[in-house]
């Protein structure tokens, strides 16, 4: 297989045409000969590395402007939710704290009394003693999966105001989250964070194998997370890519599974593992019935009717049930965990950096990504000429059980992410497509 300097297999020359593709490319005849050294049996990584070069590069190439967009988002999303809280500050918080609070009753009443529109959907009592009560109301009037949620002094029953919520968060960090999501686009606009979701994890782990392959090939495998000195162009760049997507790759990984988890179609697969190995987490029964027994917990519920009736009681707040933290799964405690390590609230304002500028160097890696990219451009040719793509039959070099693990594992994770197996399918036939194309042109002009 042929090499550039820096390692990168090339687009193999087409019979009775080398000279000219040698010409066209810019690699001389001796670089565009058969194995390296006269290689006779490569080791299985020299089997290997073709294959994961055509994922990185097409990846990269193709799916890169939907990383792109989600990294920038991101780092959007991540820095919204003190601005979030400044905003909305009059509805979050009162201006007097008071000795006393008034029953919850009669401050849902005085919510009620406002908006008597829709049912009641939660009620989420103060944390702090300058926070208001939350009544939050499912009605028919606001966007899907959005509520209407009053903010009620709980001192005073002051309805502070009423705003259009998702989940938690209030209208800009909602605006941010959607954004991030769909590009407020809304389903079709999830195929492009669940493209990026489902890809990144393959770019970066190919990335990171072709990475160490390098580094231990130039005896520099003890500063993988260091970048190279006294070297320019695009060996600058790949030793700045591949040190910066080491310090990065726990982080990647880590958004890229929990992104799966909320996409359209891997979110689906990823419910249906949840169900049947049981590591879904545990819900609160909200029917009005007999107290729950005194079980301590974590997570608990008080039910009450649309119109803020308490069961067994309306001040007594009786507890209907509750669900311990401690009792959830293993892997269900694993899930939130890290859906909130993604969320950026796990650890605050920590949280928040690291989720900053882990998407500020995943923006940074994927622009060098395209730089060295339009580096393989033919040298002395057309200034708009595409760059040359790596070398084709990566499957053939393999041994045919490596060739049918290799199938095995893109099919099994193609039905577990559908969008994944549907694009790489599409990336084929493009590669198939342009190959033929670009023989027969060569052979025509031959």
């Amino acid at each position: 297989m042929s090499r550039t300097p820096l390692g990168e297999p090339v687009e193999p020359p087409v019979d009775g045409v080398a000279d000219r593709l040698s010409s066209e490319s810019g690699v001389h005849s001796s670089e565009v000969s058969g194995p390296v050294g006269g290689e006779r049996h490569p080791t299985a990584w020299a089997r290997a590395r073709p294959l994961l070069v055509r994922l990185h590069f097409y990846a990269g190439v193709f799916v890169g402007p939907f990383v792109l967009v989600a990294a920038f988002t991101g780092l959007l999303y991540a820095l919204i939710p003190q601005i979030d809280s400044m905003a909305f500050r009059d509805e979050l918080k009162v201006d007097h704290t008071g000795d006393q609070r008034l029953s919850l009753s009669d401050q849902i009443a005085a919510a009620r009394a406002a908006h008597p529109e829709g049912a009641i959907e939660s009620i989420r009592p103060p944390a702090a003693l300058d926070d208001t009560t939350w009544v939050t109301l499912a009605v028919d009037d606001v966007p899907p999966d959005y509520s209407r949620t009053i903010f009620v002094d709980p001192y005073t029953a002051q309805v502070r105001g009423t705003l259009t919520t998702y989940g938690q968060w209030m209208p800009v960090r909602a605006w941010f989250d959607e954004l991030h999501r769909n590009l407020h686009l809304g389903a079709f606009g999830r195929n492009y964070s669940e493209l990026a979701a489902s890809w990144v994890w393959v770019i970066a782990l190919a990335g990171l194998l072709l990475w160490i392959g390098h580094r231990k090939g130039t005896r520099k495998l003890r500063r993988i997370a260091v970048p190279d000195r006294g070297v320019g162009g695009r060996r600058r760049l790949l030793s700045w890519h591949g040190a910066l997507g080491v310090w990065i790759i726990v982080i990647v990984l880590g958004l890229s599974v929990t992104g799966m988890t909320w996409s359209r179609f891997a979110g689906e697969s990823v419910d249906k593992i949840q169900s049947h190995l049981s590591w879904k987490a545990p819900s609160v029964d909200t029917a009005l019935g007999a107290p729950a027994g005194p079980r301590g917990g974590h997570h608990g519920v008080v039910t009450a009717d649309p119109a803020g009736n308490f069961a067994a009681g309306a001040d007594t707040r009786t507890l209907t049930d509750r669900v311990n933290f401690a009792d959830w799964p293993f892997m269900a405690k694993m899930t939130d965990w890290a859906i909130d390590a993604h969320m950026g609230i796990l650890f605050g304002w920590v949280n928040q950096l690291l989720l900053a500028v882990a998407a500020l160097a995943l923006i940074i890696s994927v622009v060098w990504g395209y730089r060295m990219w339009w580096g393989r451009r033919p040298k002395g040719g057309d200034p708009l000429s595409l760059p040359r793509r790596p070398s084709g039959g990566a499957l053939r070099g393999l041994r045919p059980y490596e060739a049918m693990i290799a199938i095995g594992a893109v099919a099994a994770v193609g039905w577990f992410a559908p969008l994944f197996g549907a694009s790489l399918a599409a990336f084929a036939v493009v590669d198939l497509a342009g190959r033929w194309w670009r023989r027969r042109q060569l052979a025509s002009e031959a």
